[in-house]
């Protein structure tokens, strides 16, 4: 079984995708060719933003948007310390210091409560990273950040295609990150992401910074970077685009079906989805106090698990000066329980069920050496 089965998608797909590459390797445009602003305009269409900026990566997206707001060194950016590394990595990066909230227990997304005690002076944005598919509470987030002159950088990696309150994910604030890596919910077969935004000066600016801050050939009018997402990457989005809509419909019927499967199994505790919002399952991820036992006996049985994320960033060596290590006990405690199952769409039912069966057994066996 596959933790995420793209070869399943591949075969799904491979007239389609054959042929989208085929066109690029006969044009022979294979950066910024036409494929490229043509994925920008489908792409805005899907989520209403008025820009799609593609860029190298989504952790390009996030460095990019914070070059165009003009972060600068001893600029603070409040976000989540559970998430992957990237989301503050490219605060660091810039010189910038993250200031870390803690996590709703139940969504594992930033608590937007806890927000407007750690707003300073020298903060300028706001990271919410919308976590295994589902979005934070964003309407919040943004009338925090309004009441202080903020702005805010949805990092929706795992989210495209997720709605909040019948709005897309990436068009919910300033700016909205995504990134196309494979095993997310829309996936090219390398890196790739891309940066949405409705201001059309932030827009211009993160199409010079991506360039090299050119905005004309030759012509630097801003420091920029070699943030290109290359033509063969976009041509593989677009074809899978094809059947995206389904995708989504499926990962979220997948998801329903797990919780189903899962709610009354002791020893499991589910991941809460906001009845404002939907969750597109970029990691079908549940809490177990068992996770070591768990994980060897789905191992063993050929079931693939994975754990996003095992330490929160202030806990890195590298960001652990950022944060004090009690700052975040919802994030810690996060961090020692959660476990992500296989997710696709192209997840049998059958390959589900196998994955239910084999986890209840493991948890009543568990059990039952513990009584």
């Amino acid at each position: 079984m596959e933790f995420v089965d793209l070869k399943a998608q591949y075969r799904a797909l491979k007239v389609q995708i054959d042929e989208r590459i085929q066109r690029v390797l006969d044009h022979g445009q294979y950066i910024m060719g036409p494929e490229v602003a043509e994925l920008e305009e489908k792409l805005v269409a899907f989520t209403g933003a008025k820009h799609c900026i593609t860029v190298a990566s989504g952790t390009e997206a996030l460095l990019v948007s914070l070059m165009a707001m003009g972060l600068k060194p001893g600029d603070e950016v409040i976000t989540t310390p559970f998430t992957f590394a990237a989301t503050a990595e490219m605060i660091v990066l810039l010189g910038g210091k993250p200031v870390f909230v803690d996590i709703e227990p139940d969504t594992c997304n930033i608590d937007a409560n806890l927000i407007e005690a750690k707003i300073s002076a020298r903060t300028r944005a706001i990271m919410p990273v919308s976590l295994y598919g589902q979005c934070a509470d964003m309407d919040e987030i943004n009338a925090i950040a309004a009441r202080h002159g903020l702005l805010v950088i949805e990092d929706a990696a795992q989210s495209f295609g997720a709605t909040y309150k019948d709005r897309r994910s990436c068009n919910l604030s300033t700016f909205g990150c995504t990134s196309f890596f494979p095993s997310k919910p829309l996936g090219c077969y390398g890196d790739g992401g891309a940066i949405f935004t409705s201001d059309d000066a932030l827009a211009q600016a993160c199409r010079e910074i991506r360039v090299h801050g050119q905005s004309a050939r030759y012509t630097h009018t801003r420091v920029g970077v070699g943030g290109r997402m290359d033509t063969l990457q976009c041509a593989i989005v677009l074809a899978k685009l094809n059947r995206f809509d389904w995708e989504l419909t499926t990962r979220k019927s997948i998801g329903d079906r797990y919780g189903a499967l899962l709610r009354n199994v002791p020893g499991i505790r589910l991941l809460a989805v906001r009845s404002d919002r939907d969750c597109v399952w970029a990691q079908y991820t549940v809490f177990t106090t068992q996770r070591a036992s768990v994980q060897a006996a789905l191992h063993a049985a050929g079931i693939p698990t994975m754990v996003h994320y095992p330490k929160p960033i202030h806990h890195q060596p590298a960001y652990a000066q950022h944060g004090l290590p009690e700052c975040c006990p919802q994030s810690q405690l996060a961090g020692e329980l959660v476990i992500s199952l296989p997710m696709s769409p192209d997840l049998t039912t059958t390959q589900q069920e196998n994955v239910v069966h084999r986890l209840r057994a493991t948890l009543g066996q568990v059990g039952s050496a513990k009584t």
